[in-house]
């Protein structure tokens, strides 16, 4: 039942967070090409401070996901906000003017392909155990329907007519339902560990953790 948890969380975090990425990329490239292009006409200025707003809602949102897939409670960076006496422009700047806001859009750069990598493991290898493992049930359909000719089996040298088709595509979803658990892991892990790197800040070691832990 663990491992079933593992995989399900897993598994959301590479694919639901795939699409979160390529928006968090798109936006952060954009603003910040926008801002650094019009920083001279001041307007710029603004628009690099909303970039860096909207880099710390899509790193709220990772930190969120982070959790589901690390082994260890992890806290979100300490963000400054604007002192009660500043002005309109002080205020709207804030969110440039915080150390994290830097590694926050890194982030969204650096995660971006990595974003990429592990979708396309988790979905390569999830595909791969679904359709091998149910492969007896349609089978025979495509071998009737498409023949054996230019399939792997032939082109690796097997020739066993139906069972052998069957057989050969059913033991390579058997492959990848054995190694479906360790890849997804892998592939979240990866992506969660830049995250956690530049986005959090592990709460192990502390005194309030030790005794939560303790209690």
């Amino acid at each position: 039942m663990r491992t079933l948890q593992r995989l399900r969380a897993d598994s959301r975090y590479t694919v639901i967070g795939f699409p979160t990425s390529v928006a968090s990329f798109s936006l952060t490239i954009a603003g910040v090409a926008a801002g650094v292009g019009s920083a001279v006409a001041f307007v710029g200025l603004p628009i690099l401070a909303g970039t860096a707003a909207m880099g710390r809602r899509f790193a709220d949102l990772e930190r969120s996901s982070i959790a589901t897939v690390v082994d260890h409670p992890v806290e979100s960076p300490a963000y400054t906000e604007a002192p009660s006496w500043a002005g309109w422009f002080r205020r709207v700047m804030n969110p440039l003017l915080n150390g994290q806001a830097g590694l926050d859009l890194l982030h969204a750069v650096l995660a971006f392909p990595l974003a990429i990598v592990s979708f396309v493991l988790t979905v390569t290898w999830w595909a791969g155990t679904v359709l091998g493992l149910t492969f007896p049930l349609y089978g025979w359909i495509l071998f009737n329907t498409l023949g054996p000719d230019g399939s792997l089996p032939a082109l690796l040298g097997f020739d066993g007519g139906l069972a052998g088709y069957v057989t050969f595509n059913t033991v390579v979803g058997l492959l990848f339902a054995i190694t479906l658990v360790p890849v997804v892991r892998l592939a979240a892990l990866v992506r969660a560990s830049l995250g956690e790197a530049l986005l959090t800040r592990a709460v192990y070691g502390t005194r309030s953790s030790r005794v939560a832990m303790a209690a």
